[in-house]
């Protein structure tokens, strides 16, 4: 065979390659988590959920990574650190009436890679004086002692008077 048949098949043969390596990782389509990593946040997340509703913050940072790199971000601005965060929570719900009757909904899983996924979901905090709601995103990343969250971005979202 002559050159430039030579070269044409390795370029049909790079093209090929290339093709079969985009195809198996496919960069658009973030990994599925299987059923099992799904069922393992959302237990966290109704855990949660169940300690704010007892008054339990520290319970309900049990979900938290317990690390000084932990992150939460919210209108007050940035909370640095596991002790940061619980300060944080201490501060703004001092007792079991501040806290009161904490709801998730509406959440989205989107698994990034095995270890690693984004939450987004609603929240609603109903309390004896009044309503709160509004909106978070959870960066979550599987440790040897399961799923925590390692960054937290939650809002709250007015509602719109019709």
């Amino acid at each position: 065979m002559h050159k430039a048949g030579r070269r044409g098949l390795a370029g049909v043969a790079l093209a090929m390659a290339l093709f079969l390596f985009f195809e198996s990782h496919s960069f658009a389509n973030p990994p599925q988590a299987p059923k099992s990593d799904r069922e393992a946040i959302a237990a966290v997340l109704n855990a949660q959920e169940s300690a704010w509703n007892r008054g339990d913050v520290d319970a309900f940072l049990v979900g938290y990574w317990h690390s000084p790199e932990l992150t939460f971000s919210g209108s007050s601005g940035v909370a640095r650190g596991w002790d940061g965060v619980l300060a944080r929570y201490k501060k703004n719900y001092p007792d079991k009436a501040a806290m009161g009757h904490l709801d998730f909904s509406d959440l989205e899983f989107r698994f990034l890679e095995p270890d690693a996924a984004l939450v987004l979901g609603h929240w609603h905090l109903k309390r004896e004086n009044d309503d709160l709601g509004g909106v978070f995103s959870l960066v979550w990343r599987r440790f040897p002692d399961g799923w925590k969250i390692i960054h937290d971005h939650t809002s709250i979202v007015q509602e719109k008077a019709h």
